[in-house]
């Protein structure tokens, strides 16, 4: 996998059940075992990462292996902890009074839709500020592509609603400052917030389009539906300036695999197989043998991590 050997941010992406999670622990293993710092960090609800590596993880680093660390980032947590950060950025902002009713809306908002992606992506961003100077590599786990994406394209999202924000509270204390002040500049603490947030985002922005620091990598398997979806996926994170560059083809009939079972599935195979060459034919694509028994252990990770290294294109 030549192509990402150089950057220090990976998302891993992909459908469900092609082995996103074996394939970024498999990733994260092979950086490690390079004598990289790294960092493999689970944004999927699913939370398969732990059990691929035998061992509970939670929002705070685990120790892996040599040179491995591991999270997994609990939505539910991380929502409650966001709340509970919007609160105290909150406070001596408003009127005691009015702080219960104030802590009564944060809360109805924080149950609407997408209030656990924002906590998520919040979390997100500053383990990619916070790490990125301790690891020298930090590869993502993402949840299934549809989430994958709406995560990826969040900082456009949020910088735009942000400068929204923005522009009406400066209206706002243009308008307090010639009317109540007398022209004296109006002290807002909310806008500093809002603008704080604004630079933490565009820098997160900023560092996600840059093609130097970070890649997207993309895992699916010779089947219909999952080429069907990764082309999409990558249409689309394509028209938001993300280019996936690296596909990992998993779960391919090994050439030794016989009978007529395998032989009729291989001819099927084949098909899939000339339409992910010929539909991403700009990209790298690295394939990945069906191995004899699932990747159950830390021998077997090994050995599948290893498979990045030798993988070459399959024969006709």
């Amino acid at each position: 996998m030549k192509h990402i050997q150089h950057h220090s941010i990976i998302f891993v992406g992909g459908k469900g059940g092609v082995g996103k999670s074996t394939s970024s622990a498999a990733l994260a293993l092979s950086f490690a075992e390079q004598g990289h710092e790294t960092l493999v960090v689970s944004t999927d609800p699913a939370h398969n990462l732990g059990d691929v590596f035998h061992t509970s993880l939670s929002h705070t680093k685990t120790k892996l292996a040599k040179h491995l660390y591991g999270i997994e980032i609990d939505p539910g947590y991380e929502s409650k902890r966001y709340i509970e950060g919007v609160k105290e950025n909150l406070e001596g902002l408003v009127k005691s009074k009015m702080v219960e009713e104030v802590h009564r809306q944060i809360d109805m908002a924080s149950a609407s839709p997408g209030a656990d992606e924002a906590a998520l992506f919040d979390r997100l961003v500053s383990i990619i500020l916070e790490e990125s100077g301790r690891f020298d590599k930090i590869v993502f786990d993402t949840a299934p592509t549809g989430h994958t994406i709406r995560l990826l394209t969040l900082p456009e999202i949020m910088n735009v609603w942000i400068d929204g924000m923005l522009e009406r509270r400066s209206r706002m204390n243009e308008t307090y400052t010639k009317l109540l002040h007398d022209g004296e500049p109006v002290d807002d603490p909310i806008f500093n917030v809002l603008q704080r947030r604004r630079e933490k985002f565009a820098e997160v922005r900023k560092i996600i389009l840059d093609e130097k620091k970070t890649a997207f990598v993309f895992v699916l398997i010779p089947e219909r539906l999952p080429v069907l979806e990764t082309k999409k996926a990558v249409e689309q994170l394509g028209r938001h300036g993300l280019d996936v560059q690296t596909l990992i083809v998993n779960k391919v009939l090994p050439d030794y695999a016989d009978g007529a079972f395998l032989a009729k599935r291989r001819k099927q195979e084949r098909v899939y197989l000339e339409e992910i060459k010929r539909t991403f034919r700009d990209k790298e694509l690295v394939y990945v043998p069906l191995f004899e028994e699932d990747v159950s252990d830390m021998e077997k990770l090994y050995t599948f991590a290893g498979s990045f290294q030798s993988a070459a294109p399959v024969s006709d």
